[in-house]
């Protein structure tokens, strides 16, 4: 199979891409290398796979029309997986045009381009973020979504949106995956763990937000490639059930569907930050502060859509998945 992959620089695209090619497939890979956060990282993680005889990659920015047009044209996939897009909710509250290129107008180009070249599933990540103002646990896709707190998850409610227009008037199954707080080797550093870390080990102060009250539903990476692969492998499909006189958010009449990828049993910050303390070997420094604008106090992913459809559950603990990260850390900058 021919997949077309966004995002291959970042740190779950190119986790995807060598699952991707570790079964056999063929990858097209599309990234525009960004200085978002540390190119050479970026750099380092398409090495492992840049000269692989079934990747081809493609230094594109997903809001050029006429390139992404190139792309499909050239390459015709048969599925795509979008991932590209820009992070962080709060960069969105610094930067929101970003978000508007990428994740509005990038994403429009993805879809024009499945439409009219024949694609036969599109997978793209959303993210936990979209539950925004919604306090009910577990977070369901089940659940209205109307209340987003940042640019960021307003983007990615869009983009599920979007989504569902197209699959409701050109029949393209879509699928989209709202991820929860992933981690583990090859992360981004702008995010929590790699951040802590990087601190910790030079005796810095961390800052922890919401004085530690937050719950995450931090969910290992391994796990979320694994789910985003079984998505791919099954076409969205309509549901035959769906009411519009009682409309399902998780569902339509449309090939369209979204599903949580989560771990499914929130962990407290405080202790994350003790697995990682125990990991290191080293006791943080902390400075606890207010929660940040556009966050979320919890997050808590409700699992049973995906369990139900595609017999899958993530499972790595924080424990087992901080250890990895660790590990991979410590070697990559040899400390």
């Amino acid at each position: 199979m021919k997949v077309l992959v966004t995002g291959t620089a970042g740190f779950i695209g190119a986790a995807l891409v060598l699952k991707l090619l570790g079964r056999g497939d063929t990858v097209v890979g599309v990234d525009n290398h960004n200085d978002y956060y540390d190119p050479q990282l970026k750099a380092d993680r398409l090495a492992r796979f840049a000269n692989h005889e079934r990747y081809s990659h493609c230094k594109v920015d997903l809001a050029d029309r006429f390139a992404m047009e190139r792309v499909f044209a050239d390459y015709k996939p048969q599925r795509v997986v979008n991932l590209a897009a820009q992070a962080g909710v709060r960069y969105s509250l610094e930067n929101p045009m970003a978000y508007i290129d990428s994740n509005i107008v990038g994403f429009m180009n993805i879809l024009e381009g499945c439409r009219h070249h024949g694609v036969e599933h599109l997978v793209y990540a959303s993210s936990s973020s979209v539950y925004g103002a919604n306090t009910t646990m577990p977070f369901s896709v089940h659940h209205n979504v109307d209340h987003p707190l940042s640019l960021y998850a307003a983007s990615k409610k869009a983009n599920e949106l979007m989504a569902h227009t197209y699959s409701h008037l050109y029949q393209l199954p879509t699928t989209g995956l709202r991820f929860f707080t992933v981690y583990g080797p090859w992360g981004r550093p702008d995010m929590a763990l790699f951040k802590f870390t990087k601190a910790i080990l030079a005796g810095e102060t961390i800052q922890v937000f919401n004085h530690g009250n937050h719950r995450r539903d931090f969910t290992y990476v391994d796990d979320i490639v694994e789910g985003v692969v079984r998505v791919l492998d099954h076409s969205a499909e309509p549901n035959v059930k769906w009411e519009s006189a009682k409309p399902d958010p998780g569902s339509s009449r449309a090939p369209w569907r979204v599903f949580n990828i989560g771990n499914s049993r929130p962990v407290q910050l405080m202790d994350y930050i003790a697995a990682l303390e125990i990991a290191l070997g080293k006791k943080a420094r902390m400075e606890l502060l207010p929660l940040q604008p556009g966050d979320v106090p919890d997050t808590f992913a409700d699992v049973g859509d995906l369990v139900e459809q595609f017999q899958y559950r993530p499972s790595t603990s924080v424990e087992v998945g901080i250890g990895r990260f660790v590990e991979w850390y410590r070697g990559y900058y040899q400390c």
